[in-house]
């Protein structure tokens, strides 16, 4: 992990001193761009490479709150801090990746895999005691939601091709994997993962109500791109009934 993201900012830095240096670089890449992106480059550092991580096993919720921010807070902050206008042809070996990659419905399938399989009791308890499965699902989530960020901020308009309503849709779909997950963890009468059962937790909480704030933290976390969703539908409703007017006032 902590090579993907030193590999990330300096890929990102790079590019950034090469098109301030070029006619239009200063318009195409502001400077609020790159405090986006180092913002969320410093809490994918905070989240994956400071202690927090030495307390997953006893505090599910101070997990589940680092995952949120790998999944919730960092993806948006990158795709955000990318410059505008990127020339990228469909027809190219990249742009045909991305292309794939980024469309609504492989990001949507990728991300709901992730999702669901991960906080099923076996894998999520890997997630836990595995030394191999732990620094995996944080970078799962971080891969995963970054693919449903680029298709609802769109930062590749000549690859991606979805409209506004379209991805306002996509957004809603995207949030019920998460929000199921949530629910689940605060109406349980149990604790369903094993590592967490007789887990002396943080903060003298009970395991069962370790439990519950996670899916408290989780649900609160997916909020924010429900209500993008929300915004993205009303756009395109209100662009369409405005259509519809516009064609309604011609003189027949």
């Amino acid at each position: 992990m902590l090579a993907l993201l030193v590999l990330s900012a300096g890929a990102y830095f790079w590019a950034f001193a090469r098109a301030r240096r070029t006619e239009g670089g200063r318009a195409r890449w502001p400077g609020w761009k790159v405090a986006l992106f180092s913002l969320g480059l410093g809490l994918w550092y905070v989240a994956t490479q400071t202690g927090t991580r030495a307390y997953t096993g006893q505090s599910m919720a101070l997990y589940m709150g680092r995952l949120m921010v790998l999944a919730e807070v960092v993806p948006p902050l990158l795709v955000l801090g990318l410059p505008r206008g990127i020339a990228l042809s469909r027809q190219s070996p990249l742009g045909r990746v991305l292309g794939l990659l980024l469309d609504p419905w492989v990001a949507l399938a990728v991300w709901t895999a992730v999702i669901i399989f991960w906080n099923i009791p076996a894998g999520f308890n890997a997630s836990v005691v595995s030394n191999t499965a732990a620094p995996l699902l944080p970078t799962l989530y971080l891969l995963s939601s970054l693919l449903v960020w680029g298709v609802v901020l769109r930062p590749l308009p000549t690859v991606q091709a979805a409209g506004v309503g379209n991805r306002g849709g996509f957004g809603l779909l995207a949030a019920l994997p998460m929000m199921a997950v949530a629910a689940v963890w605060l109406y349980s009468r149990e604790v369903l993962y094993t590592p967490y059962v007789n887990a002396l937790c943080l903060w003298n909480l009970t395991p069962l109500q370790n439990q519950q704030i996670s899916g408290w933290i989780m649900m609160i976390a997916g909020l924010p791109a429900m209500a993008l969703a929300f915004v993205q539908l009303m756009m395109w409703l209100l662009a369409l009934a405005d259509g519809e007017g516009n064609q309604t006032s011609k003189p027949g």
